[in-house]
């Protein structure tokens, strides 16, 4: 569609200026109208392709598609996925209805573990412009042979945008394999963040975290344990003292316990 559109406005481009330079030629040479031959209403077609080319450019590109559409583009729908963290962010001076567009630096780490610098462009709702703050993780599609550009996941998988988070955050050494398959085979409850302790030791640029949680087991019942957790600075505010966070435990070792945050959080 995005081609075809750019296409027909091309050629409307094209057939105008083409008409218009005809026309003129014509009728400066056969009636000798001089000057005039190139006034009228002739010039219509032109001015209309010069500023129908420019829109038509700017409304099909990948970002305003996408938010039309609400999918990937055709190129990057099958692309594989990678986790981008957000490096700094600047509008590009285009919007639809009052929504900013946003050129989104990124560092992603792709499918294989290889980083690399690369940029999105997303119409963004007010709202939202928030979330993405340099240190924000979001989930990407790149394709390998063109990592200059990806695009924001749009596709709503989010088992596998999970996954890929999961792998990036064991590269980094913000969690193990081992808290992994408790995330994924022990038992689901809720916790309530009772006291918040942050030593000041870093790794990977994340703090370390000691949080006291009073759990509720499906049952009803209650216990109460301490874990340690090395959260990226955007995930800290999710662990505030009186949060309800989502949590994991091994029903024969509740100390083994996860903290589960979603992939856009």
């Amino acid at each position: 569609m995005k081609k075809l559109i750019r296409a027909a406005a091309l050629l409307f481009l094209v057939g105008s200026i083409g008409y218009y330079l005809w026309n003129g030629l014509t009728q400066e040479t056969e009636e000798g109208f001089g000057f005039l031959a190139w006034v009228g209403p002739q010039m219509i077609a032109p001015i209309v392709a010069c500023t129908v080319v420019p829109f038509a450019f700017a409304f099909t590109g990948d970002s305003v598609m996408a938010a039309f559409s609400g999918r990937n583009s055709a190129a990057f729908r099958d692309g594989l996925i990678g986790v981008g963290t957000v490096t700094g962010t600047r509008p590009t001076g285009m919007s639809l209805n009052d929504q900013p567009e946003l050129r989104i630096d990124l560092s992603v780490q792709g499918a294989d573990g290889a980083t690399f610098a690369s940029y999105a462009r997303l119409v963004v709702p007010m709202t939202d412009v928030a979330l993405f703050q340099p240190g924000a993780m979001l989930p990407v599609r790149y394709l390998p042979g063109r990592t200059d550009k990806v695009e924001i996941d749009r596709s709503g998988d989010t088992v596998q945008a999970q996954h890929a988070l999961n792998e990036a955050m064991v590269r980094q050494g913000v969690t193990t394999r081992e808290n992994l398959q408790i995330a994924e085979h022990g038992v689901a409850a809720q916790a309530v963040v009772r006291s918040l302790e942050v030593p000041g030791e870093l790794r990977g640029g994340n703090p370390r975290l000691v949080i006291g949680l009073g759990v509720t087991r499906p049952d009803g019942t209650s216990f109460t344990t301490e874990v340690v957790k090395y959260l990226p600075p955007r995930a800290v505010q999710h662990v505030q003292v009186g949060r309800v966070v989502n949590v994991h435990y091994l029903p024969d070792n509740e100390s083994a316990l996860v903290i589960a945050f979603p992939a856009n959080a």
